[in-house]
């Protein structure tokens, strides 16, 4: 299928690994320039590289942490003009309700709400201008079923959807569609992470681990940042204009829910 969108040029926040290199990559095949962006200089210029390599598009790297201030004006300069922008951030740490408090939730507001608020912010206004632009928020299946020992990020991303179910519906009108994916567990160093923590808990095998999510999910193993990329640049072709405002699970049916 082609997705129209050739050309273009895309803004990818936190791309150096995981699902926004998966994006990134999607959004290359397709033809989009790209303006990359995570904290680690090297890893990010590394998958740049890559992406150069093996798709022949332009791409512009900018290391910087996207939810400083700073690090938000760099971006914003480097991304002027892009007509796709996914933002993209890791969560918060893990904890009990009784744990948390003011700071920790300005933390989790700062990275999984009010930068990706400020990208929409500094780049939409110039898609309303051309009449046309793509918007996709990587947020959490917590957003659909929350994750008790993930409230700072339940709280954070659900803020983040508020946002977009009433700002989406104020924009498509000018030709700009604004979505949210909801990835579950996939095969990233998120998962090795999670994985790791529940075999040194249990006093099992890291395969064992694995094996034991797996069974939590009915397609029976983890989704991969690939398939994750490739529904992201789906949602910034030429063939969604007419999705506004959704929230769509990759989580290989691992949240229980008719709607």
């Amino acid at each position: 299928m082609d997705l129209g969108i050739s050309g273009k040029r895309a803004l990818v926040c936190a791309s150096s690994k995981g699902l926004g290199l998966g994006c990134a990559r999607a959004l290359a095949e397709a033809g989009v320039d790209l303006v990359m962006n995570a904290r680690g200089a090297e890893a990010l210029e590394a998958a740049a590289q890559q992406v150069r390599d093996d798709f022949g598009v332009s791409v512009q790297t900018v290391a910087v942490d996207v939810t400083s201030h700073e690090g938000q004006a760099e971006v914003l300069n480097a991304a002027k003009g892009v007509d796709i922008l996914v933002n993209n951030a890791g969560g918060p740490p893990p904890g009990m309700w009784s744990d948390w408090e003011r700071d920790d939730f300005i933390k989790a507001l700062d990275a999984n709400m009010l930068t990706p608020i400020a990208m929409i912010k500094g780049l939409v206004p110039g898609m309303i201008d051309r009449g046309w632009g793509r918007v996709v928020n990587i947020t959490s299946q917590s957003v659909k079923a929350p994750i008790a020992v993930l409230g700072l990020s339940n709280s954070a991303r659900a803020g983040l959807t508020g946002y977009v179910a009433g700002t989406a519906r104020q924009v498509a009108g000018q030709g700009v569609t604004i979505n949210n994916l909801l990835p579950g567990i996939h095969a990233t160093d998120r998962a090795v992470s999670l994985d790791t923590g529940v075999a040194n808990a249990q006093g099992i095998s890291m395969d064992a681990a694995k094996t034991q999510r797996c069974a939590s999910i009915p397609a029976g193993r983890y989704g991969t940042a690939a398939e994750f990329g490739a529904t992201c640049a789906f949602l910034c072709s030429q063939h969604a204009g007419f999705i506004v405002g959704q929230n769509i699970l990759l989580d290989g049916g691992g949240v229980n829910a008719t709607l």
